[in-house]
């Protein structure tokens, strides 16, 4: 089974209109919520991601309110069945290697960190990670480090769905 691993380049593509944003739709409609997964920070960058297309005339009002009201409904809500994971002290130390490694931002580099853990707890139940991302340099890390990836900018939809079968 699949589970995704979203970084906010590719999570806000839900919530605001951008290339790839289909294949996130089409990823959110076929996926049940529990195996799909980001870091809180990542949930809340997103939001900011939401805030700023609003106050730079980007998004209107509407679309920002509608935008963030599903934003929480879906991952930011505790009720709900997406898995936001926190980011301990242990998850911050151990992405210092992969900023030195890739150079990676420090956001992208928990990232990244976390998605490997994660993807070793699956495989170890027979299950696989595939990283969502649409920052290229993050894809690349990750595609070094041995992760599956999916970049709703330039991947086929039909990837996702040979996924989902």
């Amino acid at each position: 089974m699949y589970y995704f691993y979203f970084d906010a380049s590719a999570l806000v593509k839900r919530y605001t209109r951008e290339s790839g944003s289909d294949k996130m739709l089409f990823l959110f409609s076929n996926i049940p919520l529990a195996r799909l997964s980001c870091l809180t920070i990542g949930a809340i960058e997103v939001f900011w991601i939401c805030v700023r297309k609003q106050n730079d005339g980007r998004i209107t009002n509407h679309q920002f309110e509608r935008a963030v009201t599903l934003l929480r409904g879906e991952v930011i809500n505790t009720q709900s069945d997406f898995k936001t994971i926190s980011v301990p002290d242990s998850l911050v130390w151990s992405s210092i290697d992969l900023i030195e490694t890739y150079s990676l931002n420090s956001v992208d580099a928990m990232v990244l960190r976390s998605a490997l853990d994660i993807a070793t707890e699956l495989r170890s139940t027979g299950d696989r990670l595939v990283l969502v991302a649409s920052d290229q340099r993050l894809l690349r890390a990750a595609r070094a480090e041995g992760l599956q990836v999916f970049s709703p900018e330039i991947d086929s939809q039909q990837i996702l769905i040979d996924w989902i079968d």
